[in-house]
């Protein structure tokens, strides 16, 4: 399948930005993309996840919920934190660039799930299309849309995000915020 030129444009701006952090000029001209594609200098969210070609296992993975700056520069950022700064890893080495598969997911804005119930709310979350972001108290977290993959039930995805937000696997049961988005997904 042809990747987009949008897709071939968010990912090879992210593996330059972590090729430049280890010195590596990538080729990438990030004025003249910004240039050519408009829409880059609008504010946008992105999470970007690394992931092991050999295995696809996770790499890194950081990103942004709510679009709070130009997309180029959230790319940007959220590349290398995904390198360097994602805390479940060690910093991404050079000698690995070669073995990760740079993904980016663009976000659009997350929206609130009024909901009665847990059977309410599990008739208004779209496995596989919805991204969900869980609030409690101090507690949130969020699992991008791609993470229905490896969790394939409502059940076992809201109880891995809850546990993921540092609560019990049950914290549906305590009635917390829950809001849905949607990603464009490109990757290598």
């Amino acid at each position: 399948m042809m990747q987009s030129e949008k897709g071939k444009t968010v990912v090879a701006l992210a593996r330059a930005a972590i090729e430049e952090a280890f010195g590596i000029d990538s080729g990438v001209d990030v004025e003249a993309l910004r240039k050519r594609h408009p829409w880059l200098n609008e504010k946008g969210a992105a999470f970007v996840t690394l992931n092991r070609k050999n295995d696809g296992s996770l790499r890194g993975c950081i990103g942004s919920i709510v679009a709070h700056r130009p997309l180029y520069e959230d790319i940007i950022h959220n590349a290398r934190a995904a390198a360097f700064e994602d805390p479940r890893f060690v910093e991404l080495k050079k000698e690995e660039l070669d073995t990760i598969r740079v993904e980016v997911s663009l976000l659009t804005p997350p929206e609130r799930v009024e909901y009665r119930d847990i059977a309410d709310l599990k008739s208004k979350i779209r496995p596989g299309i919805d991204g969900i972001i869980l609030k409690h108290g101090a507690y949130q977290a969020t699992y991008l849309p791609q993470v229905w993959e490896q969790l394939p039930t409502f059940e076992s995805f809201m109880a891995h995000l809850c546990q993921k937000a540092g609560m019990p696997t049950n914290c549906l049961e305590a009635h917390p915020e829950v809001y849905r988005y949607q990603v464009e997904e490109y990757h290598e």
